[in-house]
């Protein structure tokens, strides 16, 4: 899941198989083992037209193309002129991140071996999807990979395409070639063994924007005694375009139920679970008095408090925030 605007993204390496390092990679594999994957790529998309024709583009620019990009919208002008083809497919259905990534899920082809989830408005260097694969074919244990996001709009006033273009594809500098162990997935770009997330969804319950869903499922990808790791060749960046979010009252409360849902259910631990909400509480607080013009941060704070009083009457339903 990508973070909110204006806030910075979960915080990950919560459920680590060993001490979070940084270690180097063993030497790359030669670029022909990547080019007998399967892979699809999944876009959950709502209202944003422009941004996931654009990523479209830039997937079919890939050194390794998606055998199949699955699109889940809402409705039909999500997708503007798109059309479906050979290697596009596009599924309408309910909104809400955790409905549409199931069903991009559930209509993912028998042959593929591995499935990526960007976010629409995302941008993946050029071999973003060679250099993932060749890191599962290189490493069988691994059952999640989430990229390198080198720019990332959420946390501001967001980036233009031009901004994104000069982070990602004009670096001088060598390729990252490091990666951090148990790390969990960032929404925005994360990539899945297939064989490793057979037969699991995304929680429904988690509702609209779905926050900490791709924590969750990265939870779960771990209980079955898969890694994950970060990993620093997987270069792109995040827009974190404004336009398409829910409102600041709705996410206010996500953010404090849906952790304390998570940790009744075994996918987040206690400290995890209070450090995130505390984050989130003294963030919104503190910037409510002068907020930033791109976040609703008293709605935020409203919702914080809507949802502690839910707690505190021994309600945890994070999917309450629908209907707030």
């Amino acid at each position: 899941m990508s973070a909110a605007a204006g806030m910075a993204p979960p915080e990950r390496m919560a459920f680590a198989p060993r001490a979070p390092d940084q270690t180097a990679l063993p030497s790359r594999a030669p670029a022909a083992a990547a080019t007998t994957a399967h892979v699809c790529v999944g876009v959950a998309t709502r209202g944003r037209p422009n941004e996931v024709t654009k990523l479209v583009e830039r997937l079919r620019q890939q050194t390794l193309r998606p055998d199949v990009i699955v699109i889940a919208c809402v409705n039909r002008r999500d997708v503007g002129a798109l059309v479906e083809g050979d290697d596009l497919k596009i599924l309408i259905g309910p909104a809400g991140l955790a409905r549409q990534r199931n069903r991009i899920l559930a209509a993912l082809p028998d042959d593929c071996e591995f499935v990526v989830f960007f976010d629409d408005d995302f941008w993946p260097r050029r071999d973003w999807l060679a250099t993932v694969v060749a890191a599962f074919h290189r490493q069988p244990a691994l059952g999640c990979i989430t990229g390198n996001v080198v720019a990332d709009g959420i946390l501001g006033p967001g980036l233009s395409y031009a901004d994104a273009a000069q982070a990602v594809d004009h670096d001088s500098a060598p390729t990252p070639d490091w990666q951090i162990d148990g790390y969990s997935p960032y929404g925005c770009n994360m990539a899945f063994r297939r064989s490793a997330v057979e037969g699991l969804q995304f929680d429904e319950r988690l509702v609209l924007y779905g926050w900490l869903e791709d924590y969750d499922f990265g939870a779960r990808v771990a209980q079955g005694h898969n890694r994950l790791i970060k990993f620093g060749a997987a270069i792109g960046a995040h827009l974190g375009v404004k336009g398409g979010r829910v409102s600041g009252r709705r996410l206010g409360y996500s953010q404090i139920v849906n952790p304390f849902y998570m940790r009744r259910k075994g996918t987040m631990s206690t400290r995890a679970a209070v450090r995130q909400v505390l984050r989130n509480v003294c963030a919104n607080a503190a910037k409510s008095l002068s907020p930033e013009p791109y976040v609703d941060r008293r709605g935020r704070l409203i919702g914080n408090f809507i949802a502690f009083g839910d707690l505190l009457r021994g309600r945890c339903t994070p999917e309450r925030a629908g209907r707030l």
